[in-house]
C-alpha cells in the first residue's frame, strides 16, 4: 500500500525554471535541505507564522506534539495493518503474489476513499460525525480481533475475495487512519494559520518505513497472529483516543481561516490537475508492475515484495522533502540507461542476469522512475492552499488507478505477462508530457525513448511466443506451455509460470512418454513415496495417492489400473492444460480426478480419503502458501492418511529451506521425518530435487533403498513450531 501526504509548498529542484500546463513559472528555491530528523525536531517547536511568534513555544508545543505524535502513531498502524491483514487470506487464496498485488490495489483504493472522506470534512467540518466515525472504527476493530471473516467461493472469485475479507475486516479502521494525515494537516493549518506543514509529511513517511522494516523483522518472528491483531488493536485504540482529543480542541479552539491567498495567483489548471493523477499512476504502476516481475520471474524469495515498497516510500521523502539532492538532467540520463537496459533484459526471456545484478537493476530503475515521477508531481502542486486536499485526492486516486491497472486489468486483457514493458512506455510518455515546453533536446530524447518503448512491447510478446503453444493469464499466475526438440525426434513441452518450471514431458518415444520427469523421477522423495509406501501390502493391492498441486499431472504416470489419484489445485486454468496438452493423466492406469479449490479447504470439507500417500507439491513458485505447513494442516492431512501412511512434501528451492520447519511439525505431533536429495540426474528430463518425506511408520523408512537415501533434518536454532496462528519465514531464508 502507498500513503501520500503531500505538503502544499517546499523547496524547489534548482533547475531553471520551468512553465506548468497552467503557463505560470513556478518560483524556485536553492537552500541546502535539512536533515530529516532534525528538521522535525525543530519544526515542532518553531513558531511557523508571524501572528504566532508572540506566541510563547512552551503554550504551543503540545498541541504540536499532539498533531504529530497521532500522524506519526497513524502512519505507522497504517503499515503495520497491511502484512497482517494480508495474511489472513492464505487460507483461502493460497500464497500467490497476484494476493499482495491484489491487496495493493484495495488499499490503494481505501486510501482515495479516506482521502476523500478528509477532502469533504474539510470543506463541510463535522466534529460530530468524526467522532462517530472513529466510535465506529474502533468498534469495528475489536470484532476484527474476536473474529475474522473468510468469505466464500475464493478460488472462483478472488479478487471479490479480497475486498470483502479485507473490507469487512480492516476497511472502516483503515479508511479513518488513510483521513488522519491530510485532514489534520489542514486542521494544524487553520489552527496557526500557515500552509500546509511539510514536517507532518516527513514524519508520516518516516513511520511508514519503520513499519514496513519492523513487521518482518520484529512482529512476524515475535509474536501470533491473534497477538499482532490484539497489539494493532489497542494501538488503534489510543489512536482513536488522541483523534477524539484533537477533534474536540479543534471545535473548540475557533480555528483561523487558511492563509489568504493573493487573488493574481490563478486556481490549479485543468492540464495540471490531470497530471496530479497520471504522475502517480505512473508510479504505482512502476510498483506494482515490478513486484509482480520480480517475485514471478526474477526470484521466489518471500517478503521480497518488502524491497520495491521501501524504494517507493523512500522516492516520496526525497521528491518531496529532499528534491535538491537529484537535479532533473541526472534523473533523465538514469531513466532513459535504465530504461535500455532493463528492455534489452525482457526481450531476452530465456537469458538471464545474476540474480543480485537483476534485482539491483530493476530497484535502481524503481527509484529513478518513481522519484521523477512524485518530484514531478510536487512541483507541480497547488499554489492555493484551498486546493490542498483536492491534490491529496487527485494524488491517490492516480495511485489507485495505477495498482488497479497492473493487479487487475492487466490479468484481465492480456494472455501474456506484459505489465513491464507496458509500465515502461507510460513512464516515457510522462516524461515526454512534462518535459514537453522544455528545451527541444529532452522533447527529442523522450519521443525516442517512447517509441523504443512501443517497439520494447512487441519485441516481449515475440519472446514469449517463441516455442509457446499455450498461452493463458489468471489471477494466479501467467502459464505458458513452450514446445521445443531435445532428442532426435522427441519432443519436449514444459510449463512455465513466469520463469517458474511445473513439469515437462516428452514425447516421440513411447517409453519417455510414460517416464515422470522433472522433480518427479522415481529415484526423487516422492518416488521412492510412491513406490515403497506400503511394505506389508500385497505386490498388486491398490494404492490411493493425493496430491496437492497439479501442474502437468507428472505424478498420475506412477498410476497402475485400478489406483485412485486425486489432485487438488486452486488454478482452475491448469486442468485443462494438463488434461489436453500433456498425457500423464490419459495415458495413466489409475482412476484420476482433479479438484478445484484450496487443497487445505478442499480437504477440510471432504470425508477421510484414506491416501497412502499425500504429495504437498506447493513450495516451488513464487510465494510459500504456509498454512499447508502448519500443526492444523498436519492434523487435516492425518485425518485422510491411512495408519502408515506417507506425506511427502515438496521444497526444492533456492532461496528459502523449508525442511526445518516440516520437522519441528512432524515431530510435534509424533511423526518421523527425513530428508531425500537427489543430486545427480541420471534419466532423461529428471531435475534435481529437494523432499520431505513424513511418517508413523518405521518399517518405510527402514526398507534398503529408502534408508540409503534419507537424512536426518538440520534444525535450525530458536525455530518455533508453525502454527495458523504463528509463523516466521525469515529465519529460514538462504542468505
Amino acid at each position: 500500500m502507498i500513503q501520500t501526504d503531500f505538503p502544499s509548498k517546499s523547496r524547489e529542484l534548482n533547475r531553471p525554471p520551468l512553465q506548468s500546463p497552467a503557463g505560470t513559472s513556478q518560483a524556485q528555491f536553492s537552500p541546502r535541505p535539512p536533515r530529516l530528523i532534525r528538521s522535525i525536531a525543530m519544526d515542532l517547536t518553531e513558531p511557523v507564522s508571524p501572528d504566532l511568534a508572540s506566541t510563547s513555544v512552551d503554550s504551543k508545543s503540545p498541541l504540536r506534539i499532539l498533531f504529530a505524535g497521532t500522524i506519526f502513531l497513524g502512519s505507522f498502524l497504517l503499515f503495520l495493518v497491511e502484512p497482517i491483514a494480508a495474511r489472513q487470506l492464505l487460507p483461502v487464496l493460497g500464497g500467490s503474489a497476484a494476493v499482495w498485488i491484489t491487496c495493493l490495489v484495495f488499499f490503494q483504493t481505501a486510501l482515495l476513499l479516506g482521502y476523500l472522506y478528509a477532502h469533504w470534512l474539510a470543506r463541510r467540518p463535522s466534529s460530530l460525525m468524526h467522532l462517530i466515525l472513529i466510535a465506529l472504527a474502533v468498534a469495528s476493530a475489536i470484532v476484527w480481533v474476536v473474529r475474522i471473516f473468510l468469505g466464500s467461493n475464493s478460488s472462483t472469485h478472488p479478487i471479490v475475495t479480497v475486498f470483502a475479507v479485507l473490507g469487512v475486516s480492516i476497511g472502516l479502521p483503515f479508511l479513518v487512519l488513510a483521513a488522519t494525515s491530510p485532514l489534520l494537516q489542514v486542521w494544524w493549518a487553520r489552527l496557526e494559520s500557515s500552509e500546509i506543514p511539510y514536517r507532518l509529511y516527513a514524519l508520516s513517511n518516516l513511520a511508514s518505513l519503520l513499519a514496513l522494516a519492523s513487521y518482518p523483522t520484529l512482529v512476524e518472528p515475535y509474536f501470533t497472529l491473534h497477538a499482532q491483531r490484539l497489539a494493532w488493536c489497542g494501538g488503534f485504540v489510543l489512536f482513536a483516543v488522541l483523534s477524539a482529543i484533537i477533534t474536540l480542541k479543534t471545535r473548540a479552539a475557533s480555528p483561523r481561516p487558511l492563509t489568504v491567498v493573493d487573488p493574481s495567483v490563478p486556481p490549479a489548471a485543468l492540464s495540471q490537475k490531470l497530471l496530479w493523477v497520471l504522475l502517480p499512476m505512473g508510479a504505482a504502476m512502476q510498483l506494482s508492475a515490478i513486484t509482480s516481475y520480480l517475485t514471478a520471474n526474477i526470484a521466489a524469495i518471500p517478503l521480497l515484495w518488502i524491497l520495491p515498497l521501501s524504494v517507493y516510500l523512500i522516492t516520496l521523502i526525497l521528491a518531496f522533502q529532499f528534491r535538491v539532492l537529484l537535479p532533473w538532467g541526472i534523473i533523465a540520463r538514469f531513466m532513459v540507461v535504465m530504461l535500455a537496459a532493463l528492455a534489452y533484459s525482457l526481450s531476452k526471456t530465456n537469458a538471464g542476469w545474476p540474480l543480485w545484478l537483476s534485482i539491483l537493476f530493476f530497484l535502481v530503475e524503481l527509484f529513478f522512475a518513481c522519484f521523477f515521477c512524485h518530484s514531478e508531481a510536487y512541483g507541480l502542486r497547488p499554489q492555493r492552499p484551498s486546493e490542498a486536499t483536492l491534490f491529496y485526492l487527485m494524488f491517490a486516486a492516480g495511485g489507485a488507478l495505477g495498482s488497479f491497472l497492473i493487479g487487475i486489468a492487466s490479468p484481465l486483457l492480456f494472455s501474456l505477462n506484459l505489465d513491464l514493458p507496458i509500465t515502461f512506455l507510460v513512464t516515457a510518455l510522462l516524461a515526454l508530457a512534462v518535459n514537453w515546453r522544455g528545451v527541444w533536446s529532452q522533447r527529442m530524447l523522450w519521443i525516442a525513448a517512447s517509441g523504443a518503448m512501443v517497439v520494447l512491447i512487441f519485441m516481449v510478446r515475440i519472446a514469449y511466443l517463441r516455442d509457446a503453444t499455450v498461452t493463458v493469464r489468471n489471477f494466479y499466475a501467467s502459464l505458458r506451455v513452450t514446445q521445443t526438440v531435445s532428442y532426435p525426434g522427441t519432443t519436449t513441452r514444459t510449463l512455465m509460470n513466469g520463469s517458474i518450471q511445473h513439469g515437462t514431458q516428452m514425447f516421440g518415444d513411447e517409453a519417455l512418454r510414460h517416464t515422470p520427469t522433472t522433480y518427479y523421477a522415481r529415484d526423487s522423495g516422492v518416488g521412492l513415496a510412491i513406490r515403497f509406501c506400503c511394505p506389508d501390502a500385497q505386490p498388486n493391492s491398490l494404492r490411493r495417492i493425493g496430491v496437492i498441486g497439479l501442474g502437468t499431472g507428472t505424478i498420475a504416470a506412477y498410476g497402475r489400473p485400478g489406483d485412485r489419484i486425486r489432485f487438488y489445485d486452486i488454478n482452475p486454468a491448469v486442468q485443462p492444460i494438463a488434461r489436453n496438452v500433456f498425457s500423464y493423466i490419459r495415458d495413466s492406469g489409475a482412476q484420476v480426478d482433479v479438484v478445484e479449490g484450496d487443497a487445505r479447504t478442499s480437504l477440510a470439507n471432504e470425508e477421510p480419503q484414506n491416501f497412502d500417500v499425500l504429495v504437498i507439491d506447493a513450495f516451488s513458485g513464487d510465494a510459500i502458501p504456509i498454512h499447508l505447513l502448519t500443526q492444523e494442516a498436519l492434523a487435516l492431512y492425518r485425518r485422510h492418511l491411512t495408519p502408515n501412511g506417507v506425506l511427502a512434501f515438496h521444497i526444492s528451492n533456492r532461496h528459502v529451506n523449508l525442511g526445518p520447519a516440516i520437522d519441528l511439525v512432524a515431530r510435534s505431533a509424533g511423526m518421523q521425518a527425513t530428508r531425500v536429495s537427489t543430486d545427480t540426474t541420471p534419466d532423461p528430463g529428471e531435475y534435481t530435487s529437494t523432499w520431505m518425506l513424513v511418517t508413523s511408520s518405521s518399517s518405510f523408512f527402514a526398507q534398503p533403498p529408502v534408508a540409503s537415501v534419507a537424512r536426518l533434518q538440520k534444525p535450525v536454532p530458536g525455530l518455533k513450531v508453525w502454527t495458523d496462528d504463528y509463523s516466521a519465514i525469515l529465519p529460514l531464508l538462504r542468505w
